[in-house]
């Protein structure tokens, strides 16, 4: 009887964590999904699948897809999906960055983009939603920075049109994304909850600009909101001290138009940012090298609190 229960352990722990390879591709920009995303070359992806310490393989568990940002995954990333997994959540880390054979975009965002991070998201959530162990109707996105930009842009009607997965996500948790689009954008976001949090002394990837994004799919009426906390910074639900990044990318200035064909237009020419040069003209036009990152320990907590309730609202209740 020993034995039995022993075994039963040991299944159980190895079950409970689980790598998940699935096949994607590397589209350089939504235009490539929308216009494109049939040609585009195979890529392989993998992710980890976690599920809470408890495990029981009669049970279907609600998920969690974490986004890491520019930077990778890190200790405050974690932190969440650990959270989640106390709440009774799998959890799945899309590990984009490592499948490539990259640690970090900071700098550059081109190694690794938007638009691949938005395409390895639905081929994950497609694999996942065929695994015995998951609900399917209740899995949510969430994302920090970069990261949080695919938490944010994967409710755009449009990619998810182009897309066409088998399942759609329940809910999103965009933290700190990029939001700069103009308003003369044309984007028609699901019908999904959506919510951003981001800090008011964000650098790098402004507040002021998911206000402005937010004030403008609400005219759509789509389900999104914006929790904006005082005093905070870019990583402020993380524990570091005020560091500067000397090499990181001030979108502060920076409004883009973006066509229904998924291209981002560069200020000024209007030309669409279809390349790494043309990219890295187009932030010239508008960006600045120089941002901070910095905890703040009454945010954080803020910010846990909310994921937490946002979570079981929209997957467990």
């Amino acid at each position: 009887m020993k034995i039995f229960y022993l075994t039963i352990l040991v299944f159980n722990i190895i079950f409970a964590e689980q790598k998940i390879i699935f096949q994607s591709a590397n589209p350089f920009t939504f235009k490539d999904i929308i216009k494109a995303n049939k040609e585009l070359e195979i890529q392989e992806v993998h992710g980890i699948l976690k599920f809470p310490d408890n495990y029981d393989s009669n049970i279907k568990y609600p998920l969690v897809i974490g986004v890491a940002g520019s930077l990778g995954w890190h200790e405050h990333n974690y932190e969440y999906m650990e959270m989640y997994r106390k709440m009774g959540l799998a959890t799945f880390e899309l590990k984009s960055f490592s499948s490539r054979d990259v640690s970090s975009t900071v700098g550059s965002q081109v190694e690794v983009t938007m638009a691949s991070m938005i395409f390895d998201s639905y081929k994950a959530l497609d694999t996942l939603s065929n695994h015995p162990s998951i609900d399917k109707n209740n899995v949510s996105i969430t994302g920090w920075s970069l990261g949080g930009g695919v938490a944010l842009f994967s409710a755009w009607e449009n990619l998810v049109n182009a897309i066409n997965p088998k399942n759609n996500f329940a809910a999103h948790l965009p933290i700190y994304p990029p939001c700069f689009m103009k308003k003369t954008s044309s984007m028609i976001f699901t019908d999904a909850p959506i919510h951003i949090l981001i800090g008011e002394l964000d650098d790098w990837t402004p507040a002021l600009a998911c206000e402005e994004l937010v004030d403008m799919v609400e005219e759509t009426k789509s389900n999104i909101n914006i929790t904006v906390y005082e005093n905070s910074h870019h990583g402020f639900d993380s524990d570091r001290k005020y560091t500067f990044v000397e090499n990181g990318y001030s979108f502060t200035k920076c409004r883009f138009d973006v066509r229904s064909d998924g291209a981002v237009l560069m200020n000024f020419f209007k030309i669409p940012m279809t390349s790494p040069l043309l990219q890295k003209i187009g932030f010239s036009f508008c960006t600045s090298r120089g941002t901070t990152i910095e905890g703040n320990p009454s945010s954080k907590l803020k910010a846990h609190m909310f994921s937490a309730s946002y979570m079981k609202k929209h997957l467990i209740d």
